[in-house]
């Protein structure tokens, strides 16, 4: 088995940005699986599939077109919110749980990002981080990014949004958000970007036993 780093944590934690500066430092494949349920959300949307259709968002899942993963309204505040409530369900992470355990498992290795890498997608993951930040901060920083993309929120707004989600990943039955036991935390409250990439890329070292 090659290199697999499991990167999790909540929403706006920097885990994405991370997770992608990972897989350059090491020349692994990256896969953002958040992406994957944003993407059966928003086909949702577009299909009118209510979000309380397990069975249709099932079927979803099993046949997701690729093309929407590259798709700029995965980005929207309404698709996030759907892919957290898309996300608890068993049909859709049943649909999506062979692709990605099947990219993890690639002979070269790889760098996924989610929050259930390192507990169910890829448990014997050599690295696993755990990034986080507090929610007011990652609202801010999700308010920027929303702001610079031309969306017109409010923090106000986003950091309900982001509490709710937390409520949600974290309290819901199949596969919650949070920390495995074998996993380094890395806090970016208080960090810039490249900071935290090289703490990650540290961590990840270590775990390796080696420097890169």
């Amino acid at each position: 088995m090659g290199l697999i780093i499991a990167v999790d944590g909540p929403a706006a934690s920097g885990k994405g940005t991370i997770a992608k500066a990972l897989a350059r430092h090491f020349s692994v494949p990256h896969l953002d699986t958040g992406a994957l349920y944003r993407g059966v959300a928003l086909a949702a949307l577009r299909g009118a599939v209510s979000l309380d259709d397990e069975a249709g968002l099932g079927a979803l899942a099993a046949s997701l077109d690729p093309a929407l993963l590259a798709d700029p309204a995965l980005r929207d505040a309404a698709t996030a919110s759907a892919a957290s409530r898309v996300s608890a369900l068993h049909a859709v992470r049943e649909a999506l749980l062979d692709f990605q355990r099947a990219f993890a498992g690639q002979p070269g290795g790889a760098v996924l990002d989610g929050r259930d890498i390192g507990t169910v997608i890829a448990p014997d993951a050599r690295a696993k981080l755990f990034v986080t930040a507090d929610p007011h901060i990652r609202a801010h920083r999700r308010f920027l990014e929303l702001i610079d993309a031309g969306h017109s929120v409010t923090e106000a707004g986003i950091l309900g949004d982001i509490l709710a989600r937390d409520a949600r990943d974290s309290g819901r039955l199949e596969a919650p958000l949070r920390q495995a036991d074998d996993a380094d935390l890395l806090d970016t409250s208080e960090l810039d970007i490249g900071t935290a990439v090289q703490r990650a890329v540290d961590l990840v070292s270590r775990r390796m036993n080696r420097t890169f």
